[in-house]
């Protein structure tokens, strides 16, 4: 069989545990049998990252912003734990923090939808996107502790000073930024992606409390929306609205789905991992970075699984989820061919995508899903985490 064949490389990042484990064996079991694979590797395990002072992953965002397209596998982010752990010297930051800042883009997550598997909200029969502010906030904030409390100020470039609060006892601070540059970005991104894909867009904050910080990203959102998209919303039949982001919450419970969610960096952390489970498991939550300038990385949007890596690690067997890592491999193939004029490369990547899911609805699926699953005439059987791609490459 000829192989399709890839003119310009793809930026592979690999990771950690798990996750690790099945990105090779996915591209061992239904990539490399079909598809010359192109990419330039980058090694972001956590290994790699602290004998190179984490310099590795700069240079692998900065392989994306060159090639334009990047593909990565869930990585570790070290807590205190995770230091003595690896003998690290210093608690390395998140590498997709890292990357987000490097490339200044927006996060968009949704959910790969299986027939068998219901949502826990019933109302939701269409996805729900959610748009991720990928820049500041608590992500690159200013931390402290203050064992004896303290008055604490915020000086600005003019020179004034706020006191920010005079802490009796002992306490802590945080001090987070963001810029007008980067919040115009990411409602570009996310005006551009609603008018793509045909969907409402809602954006929230809390700006009744946060009347200068959320506030601004309000304004610019406004403001941006009545000069530049307005019309092109209107043509398309589709809306734009905001609300705050309680509103917000209570309004996505009563919905059918089928629109985009934009929110601040926290905000879009936390409410996607909470989409993902409704919907039915974070493994099944895809998610692609998008910059200004047109430059995506695409990945899980799930960790490394860390449990099931300790279980691979004594040899007892595993029934991993491994959809979400296969749909970012297939998101930056179709991108990577779309963006080259490689038909091909687009159609098998489709392709796969469509066999993955197949397979679920056939009955085949990892233990995660064997509980969520309910389809008449279909007895679901949970097979191991290998076994499971190896069911999808017999049926492609």
């Amino acid at each position: 069989m000829t192989k399709i064949k890839m003119s310009v490389p793809l930026v592979e990042i690999d990771g950690d545990e798990m996750t690790r484990v099945l990105w090779k064996a996915i591209k061992e079991i239904l990539l490399e049998p079909f598809i010359e694979l192109n990419t330039e590797y980058y090694d972001l395990g956590l290994i790699e990252r602290e004998r190179t002072s984490d310099a590795v992953t700069l240079a692998a965002a900065e392989a994306i912003k060159k090639y334009g397209v990047g593909v990565k596998c869930a990585t570790i982010t070290p807590n205190a734990q995770r230091v003595e752990e690896y003998k690290l010297t210093k608690m390395w930051k998140s590498p997709n923090g890292t990357i987000r800042a490097a490339l200044d883009g927006t996060v968009f997550r949704h959910p790969v939808l299986v027939n068998g598997i219901k949502p826990l909200v019933p109302n939701w029969v269409k996805p729900i996107t959610i748009a991720r502010h990928a820049y500041g906030d608590v992500y690159s904030g200013v931390e402290a502790y203050l064992p004896e409390g303290g008055k604490v100020y915020l000086e600005l470039p003019n020179g004034e000073k706020k006191l920010i609060k005079d802490l009796p006892s002992a306490g802590i601070v945080q001090a987070v930024h963001n810029l007008d540059k980067s919040i115009e970005g990411f409602s570009r991104s996310c005006f551009n992606y609603a008018l793509s894909t045909k969907q409402d867009l809602w954006f929230s904050t809390k700006d009744t409390i946060s009347k200068t910080y959320d506030h601004r990203f309000k304004d610019i959102f406004a403001e941006i929306y009545e000069k530049e998209y307005k019309k092109e919303f209107e043509k398309a039949g589709i809306e734009y609205f905001y609300t705050l982001i309680d509103d917000a919450v209570a309004r996505v419970m009563r919905s059918k789905g089928g629109f985009i969610w934009a929110c601040k960096n926290y905000d879009g952390d936390v409410m996607s991992d909470m989409l993902a489970t409704a919907f039915g498991s974070l493994a099944m939550m895809t998610s692609v970075l998008v910059s200004p300038d047109g430059k995506y990385e695409y990945e899980a949007a799930h960790g490394t699984v860390t449990r099931h890596y300790y279980k691979h690690l004594k040899g007892e067997p595993t029934s991993t989820n491994s959809v979400a890592t296969i749909f970012a491999w297939t998101g930056a193939l179709k991108k990577r061919g779309e963006l080259d004029g490689n038909e091909e490369l687009q159609a098998f990547a489709e392709r796969l995508e469509k066999t993955t899911v197949s397979v679920i609805e056939s009955g085949t699926m990892t233990g995660d899903l064997v509980p969520l699953f309910d389809k008449e005439g279909v007895i679901p059987e949970k097979v191991g985490s290998i076994e499971f791609l190896e069911a999808i490459r017999k049926s492609l």
